[in-house]
């Protein structure tokens, strides 16, 4: 039995309900939809966003698994937890989701770009509770990443008396250029979603969230730091976990040569790219990418121990 009963949560469905739960003494945002006796898949997002990046594929995945999105605290619509946002708080984090909804199986993590370093630091310290690993353009496997804290210096100067108005159009189209780089087709920077991170952006804790995430990871000019993706990686690898690596030949936030280093970092690991594709194949190649997923987690479930 679970040491941490389910609590209390409103009627599950697949069509876009979320709800919060408490982590730690502060809410969480989370979508938990799909079959309870099914196999559990936990989804993470990137760096400076929110749950809705996994909505297509959550609703798919959800026929036929047990299917919790979630925000990171200080992203999404969720307030900063207390510790300094990072690594390991986020995946504190995630672990105290899991507690909260009462889900003590071994779940099949799937990480975007920082959520996927994300859930590899789940992984590490918590082997026991992750079934298989799927890294989405994840963070962890090279230098470079072109992250802009441009909008939100934009953003920033926009607030300003009197001189802000000035500076709105500039926070605006910085906005719309990091949104559109996240795709190959800069089309699917829809209205909604560009309304959607504006949201997320104005929220009270985004900026010293990300910030701090930033500078925990990597910094401008030097890029992602070496040490912690060195010592994660050799975590990853002695733990066993299963590994599926997918990612976008056109992504230019994370850059594709990093799925080669990852296959090299990972021998054991499967690794699948996806043509025409940027740095979020689960909105830009939805279905292809939920079939990936569900033969991944139909794999891994079938070579685990009866019991």
């Amino acid at each position: 039995m679970s040491e941490h009963p389910a609590p209390d949560l409103p009627a599950e469905t697949t069509n876009g309900t979320t709800t919060t739960v408490p982590v730690a003494g502060r809410p969480v945002r989370i979508r938990l939809s799909g079959p309870a006796d099914a196999p559990p898949v936990v989804l993470l997002h990137g760096i400076g966003r929110s749950l809705e990046d996994w909505s297509a594929a959550h609703e798919l995945l959800a026929r036929d698994h047990r299917v919790l999105s979630t925000d990171l605290p200080g992203f999404g619509l969720t307030p900063a937890g207390a510790e300094k946002p990072g690594l390991a708080a986020f995946a504190r984090a995630v672990v105290g989701v899991l507690d909260a909804v009462g889900e003590d199986r071994p779940v099949h993590l799937m990480g975007n770009s920082l959520g996927g370093a994300v859930a590899m630091t789940v992984a590490a310290e918590h082997p026991e509770r992750v079934a298989g690993l799927l890294l989405a353009n994840s963070a962890g496997f090279g230098r470079e990443a072109n992250v802009s804290p441009m909008p939100m210096l934009w953003a920033a100067l926009s607030r300003l008396p009197v001189l802000g108005p000035r500076f709105r159009p500039l926070a605006r189209a910085a906005a719309v250029r990091s949104n559109q780089n996240c795709f190959f087709d800069p089309a699917l920077a829809t209205p909604e979603l560009l309304r959607h991170a504006a949201t997320v952006g104005s929220q009270p804790d985004f900026r010293a969230t990300f910030l701090g995430t930033y500078r925990s990871i990597g910094l401008p000019v030097l890029g992602v730091f070496p040490g912690w993706r060195k010592d994660l990686l050799e975590r990853i690898r002695a733990s066993g976990v299963p590994v599926l690596v997918v990612w976008g030949d056109a992504d230019a936030v994370l850059p594709a040569h990093h799925a080669r280093a990852a296959a090299a970092a990972l021998p054991t690991a499967r690794l699948h790219v996806f043509p025409d594709t940027g740095h979020m194949p689960q909105i830009e190649r939805t279905e292809e990418f939920v079939a990936l997923a569900r033969e991944f987690v139909a794999a891994v479930e079938e070579s685990r121990p009866a019991g």
